[in-house]
């Protein structure tokens, strides 16, 4: 089946989702474990990706837990930290991609804020053709509904589009609705991947 178009994933796929590694080096590793474990810190992230606004959620977090003030607020202002660094084959391949003509959207578990914050810390955000957005749209990955957004809003058959992300259920998901996929290990397989299916040469996909 012919590819009409390529969907990517954003974190672990073009750029990095790195928190515990930032707070490692930030606080320590034991204090970030006690951290993680005191605070629903990454819960709380997925309520922003749900839809839930990136200041008012820190804040109710401070004010639910007080000893953890400091490092809360770092998930606040050190934000733009945890999301590196730069996978730069992956933006090569995008770009390749959109040189060979092939329509290339975004699928991604990411605040409606965050990814405004991300867009203009990375440039290459914005050079979709269109974006999926779960903050914006309240829906994420796996649920279903996210894929079907994404199919009649490009009006494209789920069998024509090639998505790639990093985890296996939202992979699961995509390739329950008839779309061809890929998880992503690294750069070369992808690269790979887009060569397989004939959108790239191996020249273009280096």
């Amino acid at each position: 089946m012919k590819i009409s178009a390529v969907v990517f994933d954003i974190g672990n796929v073009l750029i990095g989702w790195t928190p515990a590694q930032f707070f490692d080096a930030k606080i320590g590793a034991d204090r970030r474990r006690a951290f993680f474990d005191a605070v629903p810190i990454l819960a709380a992230n997925a309520a922003i990706d749900r839809g839930s606004r990136f200041p008012d959620t820190i804040v109710q977090l401070v004010d639910q837990h007080p000893d953890w003030e400091a490092e809360i607020t770092l998930w606040h202002t050190c934000w733009l930290d945890m999301v590196s660094p730069v996978i730069t084959r992956s933006v090569k391949l995008l770009r390749a991609l959109r040189r060979q003509g092939v329509p290339v959207f975004a699928l991604s578990n990411f605040g409606a804020e965050t990814f405004e914050i991300a867009k203009a810390r990375y440039p290459f955000l914005a050079e979709f053709d269109q974006h999926y957005i779960s903050g914006v749209m309240r829906i994420m990955k796996p649920d279903p509904e996210i894929y079907a957004a994404l199919e009649q809003g490009s009006g494209l058959a789920p069998e024509t589009l090639l998505f790639v992300d990093d985890l296996s259920e939202n992979i699961a998901a995509a390739a329950a609705r008839g779309w061809q996929v890929h998880l992503f290990d690294g750069p070369q397989g992808w690269a790979d991947c887009l060569v397989a299916h004939g959108l790239l040469s191996e020249e273009q996909a280096q």
